[in-house]
C-alpha cells in the first residue's frame, strides 16, 4: 500500500488546513512561505482535490471512483462526492469520537474491531447507510486503548447525522448528512471542474 511520509504538520501547512481538521491538537509555528507567485486555475483546483484526498486518507485511484460514481447519482456531482466521504466507516468512527484521527480510526478497522450491524466489517472504506449501527467488538471494548481515545475525544462534537453513545463504544446513523453539516475545508465545486475537463 502507498503510503505518505510527509509530516502530518508539515502537508496542513502547504494545502493550508488546520491540523485540529484531522483531528490533531498541534499547531505548526512556521509561516508557509511562498514568493508572490500567482496560482493559476489548475493550481487552485488540484489543491482542492489534494485536501480532500488528504483529510479522508484516500489515494488517487479510489478518489477518482468515488468522482465517477458521484458523477452518476442524481443531484450535484460534488455534494454526492463529500457524502459518500464523509460516510466512509473510517470516517464515521472518527465523527463519533472513537478514534483520535482518521488514521488511527483506519487501524481500528483493519484490526477487525469493528461491528456494522452486529457484523465484523474489515474494510475502511464501506460506505454506511441510514440506520447503520456501528459499535466496536465487545472483546475490545474494556482495553486501554478505548478509554485513553474516549478521555482525548471526550469534548469533540458529534454531528448532528450521527447519535453516539460513548460509554457502550456504540453510535447510530441517525440520517445521511447533507453538504451543509459536513465541516471540511474543501471547495467541491473546485474538484468537479478539475476533473470534468
Amino acid at each position: 500500500m502507498a503510503v505518505n511520509r510527509v509530516p502530518v504538520l508539515k502537508r496542513c501547512r502547504s494545502l493550508g488546513i488546520e491540523p485540529t481538521v484531522l483531528g490533531y491538537d498541534k499547531k505548526s509555528k512556521r509561516e508557509l512561505k511562498r514568493s508572490n507567485r500567482k496560482v493559476s486555475e489548475y493550481g487552485l483546483q488540484l489543491r482542492e482535490k489534494q485536501k480532500a484526498k488528504f483529510i479522508y486518507g484516500v489515494l488517487e485511484k479510489p478518489f477518482r471512483n468515488y468522482y465517477k460514481k458521484a458523477d452518476k447519482m442524481q443531484g450535484q456531482t460534488g455534494t454526492n462526492l463529500m457524502i459518500m466521504l464523509e460516510t466512509r466507516l473510517d470516517n464515521v468512527l472518527f465523527r463519533l469520537g472513537f478514534a483520535r484521527t482518521r488514521k488511527e480510526a483506519r487501524q481500528i478497522v483493519d484490526h477487525k474491531h469493528v461491528l456494522v450491524n452486529g457484523k465484523q466489517v474489515n474494510i475502511p472504506s464501506y460506505l454506511v447507510k441510514a440506520g447503520d449501527t456501528i459499535e466496536i467488538k465487545e472483546k475490545c471494548k474494556s482495553s486501554q486503548r478505548y478509554k485513553d481515545i474516549l478521555e482525548s475525544t471526550g469534548g469533540r462534537m458529534v454531528p448532528e447525522w450521527l447519535e453516539a453513545d460513548p460509554e457502550a463504544l456504540k453510535g447510530t446513523v441517525k440520517e445521511l448528512p447533507t453538504r451543509e453539516v459536513i465541516d471540511v475545508p474543501v471547495n467541491e465545486v473546485l474538484i468537479v471542474e478539475l476533473y470534468s475537463k
